[in-house]
């Protein structure tokens, strides 16, 4: 039952999510604080006033960050299981686990990869105010055109598999999300707004901790979402959709 489904989905999220908290606070965090600092010496430097902080970052780091990661994960978990209901008998004989993985590998690749090698998250004092609006438009976009690149990519694996074989298959649906990716993000404007004092090791680590909360986030929902499909007994009936047996 999809409704079963979704259950499973979200509790894989919430665990996801869990565990993507423990690494933000440990590995993450520490880059923010460095990057709030740098921004503080910064305006000092030219004589501004901080600005006022409206949410502490006791309760960002804390109770703030964990209710975002949790909400997000249990999101992104219910859409998982939806995905997962539609394609489970549809895209060959995989086994529950093997399709979730493959899911969550897809869905870090389109949702996180992907936009991240054209728009990667800056920490604070990277950015300016007057084109978030602008950046996050580009982002989305992004991941959208991924999505697509993707679907289409694995429409032609089919196309190819059949004529070349599954291995050969998959080396051109590949080649060609590759190449549309690549065109793709050839031809979207570039930002650089990092100012020029800015460590470049910092940024690095940053980006690199946000990248790694991504690949928790997906590592554990496709694992334990395939492993909760399984223990609850579901199997392919009729057109491929995924229900519960008995």
């Amino acid at each position: 039952m999809v409704g079963k489904l979704l259950v499973r989905g979200m509790l894989a999220g919430i665990a996801a999510g869990l565990l993507t908290f423990g690494f933000a606070r440990v590995v993450g965090e520490p880059q923010v604080n460095q990057a709030i600092s740098f921004e503080e010496k910064a305006d000092a430097a030219k004589g501004e006033a901080p600005e006022p902080e409206l949410v502490s970052r006791d309760t960002q780091r804390g109770l703030g960050l964990l209710t975002g990661v949790v909400v997000y994960g249990a999101a992104f978990g219910g859409l998982f299981s939806l995905v997962f209901a539609y394609a489970y008998g549809r895209v060959g004989a995989l086994s529950a686990r093997a399709l979730s993985a493959w899911l969550a590998l897809g869905a870090f690749i389109a949702l996180a990869v992907v936009p991240n090698l054209k728009y990667p998250a800056n920490p604070p004092s990277v950015g300016d105010p007057d084109t978030i609006g602008m950046r996050t438009g580009l982002f989305f976009l992004m991941i959208a055109i991924s999505l697509a690149a993707m679907v289409f990519s694995l429409k032609v694996r089919r196309r190819a598999a059949a004529k070349l074989g599954a291995w050969n298959g998959s080396i051109v649906a590949g080649l060609v999300f590759v190449v549309i990716i690549a065109a793709v993000q050839l031809s979207m404007p570039a930002i650089n707004e990092v100012p020029e004092a800015f460590p470049a090791v910092l940024l690095w680590k940053f980006r690199v901790a946000a990248l790694g909360m991504q690949a928790i986030m997906w590592t554990t929902i496709g694992l334990l979402f395939g492993a909760l499909v399984e223990r609850g007994a579901f199997m392919r009936v009729g057109g491929g959709s995924a229900v519960e047996s008995a």
